[in-house]
């Protein structure tokens, strides 16, 4: 029996889901975590999004706001409560080819921007996932393969449209509210429903991509030699360090360094890439030239009863000799999890520490450990990754809200320093007084 009310049906325009409707199985979890919803709500408009937020607050019911709906945390979804599901706003728009200024709706994904901007000669450096959404990934932070160049996805962000708790639309930018333009830019959902991002994007050409691959056994020079020379590469190249995977052998699995420069002059790119392929032993090298929009990946779906652990944190250019000499003796033990290391440093440490609330400017490193696996081997391999990271925390600090499982309050004391949380909790007492946004790494009202 419908839970809905006459007055909902009127004034919503997209579509009501609920329990026992046909799209109910597929709209009722995310891509990482089942739910059971009481309602999924799909607006067509702002002004749906509005008649749902309020329809939410008067509820009293648990509230999720699905963009993409790949979370690790599973944000997207709930038990007994509102989702409302942005899939419906996408849209794409060029505002100003001259001035390279793109408007995106709040439910698009990376891949559906990629492939509309392509044929502007556009780009905006994102994630490295099609499926992706806009939101979620911007709001806090946005690692992509242009990141050294181009700053993080949220560095590019001019303006936003938000509906807040009270059901207001707000624009915030440099010159209108400025300080929800400020928490919305590394505070994530808190603070209420973006219907509508403005980026500034970037002219682009075919990139240089592919992975360079060296043995497990030359893991300790490899790392090393990575790190010294991400300090001194052009910031046209940004790269990421896998190595450990389970599903590669583990402690014999190959060293990947996987690789973007951001242009499509050959010399160029074996000048800036060439130091990485002489790091070791190259058993394979696939960097070849790309369209930026094929860059993105396609995330694959996993089988239902899959779960995954994953925790990231920051290191800076004083620990990371340290923490490199921890990862290639944890990489070469059985049972290590999977290991990456994302190079970040030029443009994102250009920012101003408080000019956004994505605090870890000056980091120079992003590490994150995942293990993946039925619910049994999961537990299994908790003691292991947990004496890892007690191991690894005098070289590590902070943590990315993008690579993390869940939202413990531990969690989000990690994500944001205290003043950079103080100041958070100020605008969301402003904004979100009674916290109705609260299925996200929670800032509390001041």
């Amino acid at each position: 029996m419908s839970t809905v009310s006459e007055e909902l049906r009127r004034e919503f325009g997209g579509d009501i889901i609920e329990p026992g409707d046909e799209e109910y199985a597929a709209a009722s979890g995310s891509i990482l975590a089942s739910g059971s919803p009481a309602q999924v709500l799909r607006p067509t408009s702002v002004a749906d999004v509005q008649t749902a937020v309020w329809y939410a607050a008067e509820s009293g019911l648990a509230l999720s706001v699905r963009g993409g709906g790949h979370g690790f945390q599973g944000f997207g979804t709930n038990d007994g409560g509102v989702v409302i599901d942005l899939r419906a706003l996408a849209d794409v728009e060029v505002l100003d080819e001259e001035r390279q200024l793109v408007r995106i709706g709040g439910g698009a994904t990376w891949g559906e921007v990629a492939t509309a901007l392509t044929p502007h000669g556009l780009a905006i450096s994102s994630g490295d996932t099609k499926g992706v959404g806009v939101g979620g990934l911007t709001l806090t932070g946005g690692i992509g393969w242009k990141v050294r160049k181009y700053g993080l996805a949220l560095d590019n962000v001019v303006a936003v449209q938000v509906v807040t708790a009270d059901g207001d639309v707000v624009r915030a930018s440099a010159e209108e509210h400025e300080d929800l333009f400020w928490a919305i830019r590394g505070g994530g959902g808190n603070f209420g429903i973006v219907t509508a991002f403005e980026f500034q994007a970037h002219r682009t050409t075919d990139v240089f991509f592919g992975k360079i691959t060296f043995p497990a056994r030359e893991a300790k020079d490899v790392l090393q030699g990575w790190a010294d020379y991400q300090r001194s590469a052009p910031e046209e190249v940004t790269s990421v360090v896998a190595l450990a995977n389970p599903m590669a052998g583990g402690p014999e699995a190959p060293v990947e360094i996987h690789v973007a420069f951001d242009g499509d002059d050959p010399d160029l790119a074996a000048e800036a890439l060439d130091p990485i392929r002489r790091l070791g032993t190259v058993v394979e090298d696939t960097v070849v030239l790309t369209p930026y929009a094929d860059v993105l990946e396609d995330a694959p779906s996993p089988p239902p009863g899959l779960q995954f652990v994953t925790r990231s944190a920051f290191v800076d250019k004083e620990s990371a000799a340290e923490l490199l000499e921890v990862l290639s003796d944890v990489a070469a033990s059985p049972g290590s999890p999977f290991l990456a290391l994302r190079s970040v440093g030029g443009a994102v440490s250009r920012v101003p520490d408080d000019a956004t609330a994505y605090a870890y400017r000056q980091a120079e490193l992003v590490f994150l450990t995942f293990t993946g696996g039925p619910a049994p081997v999961v537990e299994a391999a908790r003691p292991a990754l947990d004496a890892l990271w007690d191991r690894l925390s005098p070289h590590v600090h902070g943590a990315y809200a993008n690579f993390l499982t869940s939202a413990t309050d531990d969690e989000v004391a990690a994500i944001y320093p205290a003043d950079t949380r103080h100041r958070l909790a100020a605008v969301k007492r402003r904004y979100d007084p009674h916290n109705l946004f609260a299925g996200n790494h929670n800032v509390r009202p001041a």
